[in-house]
This record gives C-alpha cells, structure tokens and sequence, in this order.
C-alpha cells in the first residue's frame, strides 16, 4: 500500500510539449529504477470554466497563451522511501548531466511541488 506522494503541478509551453514528455520518459525510468512504486505524467485534458469553481488548474497555474498544464506524481512507500529513492535519483542525474545543460522545458517559477502523506487508499 502506497502511503507517500510527490505532486507537481507544471505549466508546460505547447511547443515544448515533445521535449518534456522526452524528459519525463526519462525520468520515469530513473525514478522506477530507484524504487518508486509509480509515476505518472498527465497533460490537462479538460479544463471546462464552472460557475462553482473560483480556481482551476490553469488559473492556478498561472498558464500563459500557447501553455498548457501537467499534473504530474511519483507514488512511494513512505517519506523515507521517498528520500531514499529521490537521494539515488538526483546523485545519477548528477553524474549524467552538468547543472548547466539541464534546461528545463518549462519556466521553473511557476512549477509547484509538494509532498503528499496519503490518508484514504482503496
């Protein structure tokens, strides 16, 4: 049973949409490697305006014209597990890539994280 989450919320440029799914397969990979349980990466697919909703993910997001949002998550075991497998992650990303030649598809100051203790799973 999974009990730890890690969520990010990305607003992606369209045209970059085949470099960052390059990356996330990428990614994908490593962190299944390392031990993550799952890792999903999904592109807004619906985003219809709703009278009762004062926020949605573009707004949240602060989506500019010609963006669209990703909602992305890594499934683990715990928040140790986690760590563990984010320390294996980051160290080979480390050794593969120079800081300097990992640029990001997207505008990393509107990416949002968070890490998510799971408290209802069926």
């Amino acid at each position: 049973m999974a009990k730890y989450v890690d969520g990010f919320v990305i607003p992606v440029p369209k045209e970059n949409t085949a470099q960052y799914k390059a990356m996330a397969a990428e990614g994908s990979r490593v962190w299944k490697r390392f031990g993550a349980l799952d890792y999903k990466e999904c592109i807004l697919n619906d985003a219809r305006p709703d009278k009762k909703l004062k926020f949605t993910f573009p707004k949240m997001a602060k989506v500019k014209a010609g963006e669209t949002v990703w909602f992305s998550f890594i499934v683990y075991r715990s928040r140790a597990h986690r760590d563990a497998v984010n320390k294996k992650v980051m160290a080979y990303f480390s050794k593969k890539y120079k800081k300097s030649d990992m640029k990001m598809p997207f505008d990393m100051k509107r990416f949002a994280y968070g890490g998510f203790k799971v408290v209802v799973e069926r």
